[in-house]
């Protein structure tokens, strides 16, 4: 006991010496993190309510990697995400140009008229990904979801240049609504609502000099962007397997220049960067270590230098901070559990690189 209160005092205390952080991915203790956020959210997230539903993702997501799923109440969640979708009131709706995905929270299902009456309100592409992704980790039927209406409507979404906009007018286009699409369409194994060769060249046109992908034709490129062009190219199936292993001059994109910017990501601390000249940060652990794990290059990450990175952004509290000795967070939380199930953690469920979610093997501890 004595011992166990000395290793509580060490993970507690703020004044303790940071060489004494302990170097062991405290399993437990993400859990009761989880767990927290699951039952009640704490205030500072207040501005994120309507995104509730990509916070749900994190949390469910993440005891799914922990292995920890017995704790989620399935059939009620799965009741409230099914109770965010939009529904068309017939068919003919399914060509007024509107998404019939899912809504982020209640409070962004309807909005007010002029009258101050509530009408429904347009649905969201990132939100529909997080729903699926929350569905599909509960082993819901996807037999029994209104698919059709999710796969005819995304085909708005799409503009000629093969980006997405991730809802039906007055948003901006980029990877990330691409990526949405592609994995919306792997999950539901229906490729009908995306021009997979429009999208394939709106990702080539996004790969900067330098070899990583930017968000938009000419950005600069960005780790998350790059995951979100990989990723994409992999659920679109144009992408081999162990790519680096055949012969890459005929890839359509410059697989040589995006392995070298991919690697020069990982940073003297062991961390990862999302751009040159900018901090660590734990996301990009997943971000860019997922890129490498896509292209087959994940042997070449420093392993032993990114662990030691991550183990001083584990909070005392559980989950992860962005950076080392900030307060936790559930999107760098998630983000580092991949990570770490990336870097064969024992005890944590692996996962599908390119759809952010466990594949589906879940052993119980």
């Amino acid at each position: 006991m004595a011992e166990e209160d000395d290793e509580f005092r060490s993970l507690t205390d703020p004044d303790s010496d940071p060489e004494s952080i302990p170097m062991f991915f405290d399993r437990n203790r993400h859990i009761c993190y989880l767990e927290m956020m699951l039952e009640l959210i704490p205030s500072p997230y207040q501005s994120q309510e309507i995104n509730r539903l990509t916070l749900a993702y994190f949390t469910i997501s993440g005891l799914d990697i922990l292995r920890a799923l017995d704790r989620v109440d399935k059939e009620g969640v799965i009741n409230w995400v099914l109770s965010l979708q939009a529904h068309p009131r017939d068919e003919a709706e399914l060509s007024n140009g509107q998404f019939y995905g899912f809504h982020g929270s209640r409070s962004s299902q309807f909005q007010s008229n002029e009258n101050g009456d509530a009408i429904p309100n347009g649905s969201h592409l990132a939100s529909t990904y997080c729903a699926l992704s929350i569905l599909k980790t509960l082993d819901y039927d996807f037999s029994l979801l209104d698919s059709t209406s999710i796969v005819k409507s995304m085909k708005n979404l799409q503009q000629p240049d093969g980006s997405f906009m991730p809802i039906h007018s007055g948003a901006e286009t980029d990877l990330r609504f691409v990526y949405c699409a592609a994995a919306i369409s792997s999950m539901l194994e229906n490729w009908s609502g995306i021009d997979k060769e429009k999208a394939k060249e709106y990702i080539i046109n996004c790969q900067s000099y330098d070899g990583g992908f930017g968000l938009t034709p000419g950005s600069e490129s960005h780790g998350g962007a790059t995951y979100c062009a990989v990723a994409s190219l992999k659920l679109m199936g144009l992408i081999e397997e162990d790519i680096l292993s055949k012969s890459v001059s005929s890839c359509f994109i410059n697989v040589p220049m995006l392995l070298d910017w991919s690697l020069q990501r990982q940073a003297t601390d062991g961390g990862f960067q999302g751009r040159p000249n900018k901090a660590t940060d734990t996301c990009y652990a997943f971000w860019v270590g997922g890129v490498l794990k896509i292209l087959g290059a994940h042997k070449f990450i420093n392993y032993g230098g990114l662990r030691k990175f991550l183990f001083t952004c584990q909070s005392q509290y559980g989950g992860f901070g962005k950076i080392p000795e900030q307060l936790p967070d559930l999107y760098h939380a998630y983000y580092g559990f991949c990570a770490f199930s990336l870097l064969g953690e024992a005890g944590l469920s692996s996962i599908c690189v390119e759809l952010g979610i466990t594949n589906g093997t879940r052993t119980r501890l």
